[in-house]
């Protein structure tokens, strides 16, 4: 009997539109987990009228009676959390109850967002092209063994000693590195000691949660953050999030087993997008790449950044399928392509006058990539809304049937706009989701 779970993730650099894929799909759950990033990764959920951007609250929190999750594998700014969860109240959403924090989560705290912005700042420095927010460094902590995890935040004396000992050494580093003026322990100690006892309420082993969910017959869905190609070990490194964006970090940052994995879904847009720095072999960089960028908003949903446009590339996908083992795609974001006369899909890269579909490891490398693209004819209609794949135009299926051939998944689901019910679910994806929510 196949795992009664599923792994939602994007296939490329994020903003995928998981957050919607997520949200249209957790009323199928008992649980959404969230298992990897921090409060970076926004996921917009539009339900008519009314707009929700999330950074660390998984999607399921939208659903009455669907148990969200914060993961192990998540990094927990405790303030930027508080903040969100007081929106949520305002906007009516049911917290109490619903909503799980790791009491293994590492947490994020002032000098972690000063090193990093330090850091991208200053001269001579490679650009990653980060979010600032503390996000890595909480990491490099953690790989340290020398962070501080929710657990340890919600005894005050361990914090305070944390505190003292991280602002002496964080400050110090600081100051010579970059000249950055020093944090204040005490007063860190008394913010973070104060809103401990707020998420206190929150936290729980939520492996113990999750695992107790599946021996009960429920079923769960991980929530990735970022995208594939931004994961630590087989993104762009080093143009890359710091933790497993891909399936396999699902494992570990949830307590749950591989073996309990059930599929995975990976999310692409019609297109391709990238924020921040780093190769991005199909970017437009002509008014083609102006117009998607504009009537597909490619804005940051969390930092308003722009984000580059590039044309579909399914070397790129393969990989990203192969390396998550993705059994079905959903594609967002068709509509943003219905005034297309033709559209460029990338085929294959040439490389030093040779043709391949492999992936470079290095950064060079993936600079080098001449894309290879073949041409398919463009539908000159409006797709938005459609929720039948055969009411489609012909040339949009064809579109859609050739990135199914060509990526080695096959399509479960494809968004015709931005609210939840502008989405098409195809028959066979629909009783893969039968079987998983019996």
């Amino acid at each position: 009997m196949r795992a009664k779970t599923a792994v939602v993730l994007g296939a490329q650099w994020g903003d995928e539109g998981k957050g919607k894929i997520v949200d249209v799909l957790s009323e199928r759950f008992s649980a959404v987990a969230r298992y990897a990033g921090g409060h970076n990764a926004g996921h917009t959920v539009i339900h008519g009228e009314q707009k929700f951007v999330l950074q660390l609250i998984p999607c399921g929190i939208l659903r009455k009676g669907c148990q969200s999750v914060i993961g192990n594998g998540v990094v927990l700014d405790p303030i930027a959390f508080l903040k969100e969860v007081a929106k949520l109240r305002e906007l009516g959403i049911d917290v109490d109850g619903a909503l799980h924090v790791s009491n293994r989560a590492q947490v994020i705290l002032p000098y972690h967002r000063m090193i990093e912005l330090a850091a991208e700042s200053a001269p001579g420095r490679q650009k990653i092209g980060t979010t600032s927010r503390g996000i890595g460094p909480a990491y490099e902590d953690k790989m340290a063994r020398g962070g501080l995890r929710v657990v340890d935040l919600l005894r005050p004396d361990l914090l305070k000693t944390h505190i003292e000992a991280a602002c002496a050494e964080k400050n110090a580093i600081a100051h010579a590195l970059f000249g950055t003026d020093p944090l204040d322990p005490a007063k860190m100690y008394d913010e973070y000691a104060a809103a401990a006892e707020k998420i206190r309420p929150f936290v729980t082993d939520t492996g113990r949660l999750l695992n107790g969910i599946l021996r009960e017959g429920g079923n769960v869905m991980f929530e990735g953050a970022q995208g594939t190609m931004l994961d630590i070990d087989h993104g762009t490194y080093p143009f890359v999030t710091s933790s497993s964006a891909t399936a396999g970090g699902a494992a570990t940052g949830t307590g749950v087993g591989p073996t309990a994995i059930g599929t995975v879904v990976s999310v692409t847009k019609a297109y391709v997008t990238r924020v921040g720095e780093g190769p991005f072999p199909t970017e437009i960089h002509d008014e083609v790449g102006a117009h998607l960028q504009a009537r597909g908003h490619e804005f940051g949903a969390v930092t308003g950044r722009p984000r580059r446009c590039g044309w579909l590339d399914m070397p790129l996908l393969r990989y990203s399928n192969q390396v998550n083992g993705a059994e079905w795609l959903v594609v967002t974001k068709m509509d943003v392509m219905d005034e297309l006369d033709e559209i460029p899909v990338c085929v294959a890269y040439e490389i030093n006058g040779k043709v391949t579909d492999e992936i470079p490891a290095d950064v060079q490398g993936l600079e080098e990539i001449k894309p290879v693209y073949t041409r398919l004819k463009g539908w000159r209609q409006s797709t938005e809304g459609i929720t039948e794949f055969d009411r489609l135009p012909k040339a949009a299926q064809e579109y859609l049937r050739f990135q199914e051939r060509e990526s080695g998944a096959r399509i479960g689901m494809v968004s015709t706009g931005p609210d939840r019910d502008q989405t098409m679910v195809l028959p066979e994806f629909a009783a893969a989701l039968d079987e998983i929510h019996r």
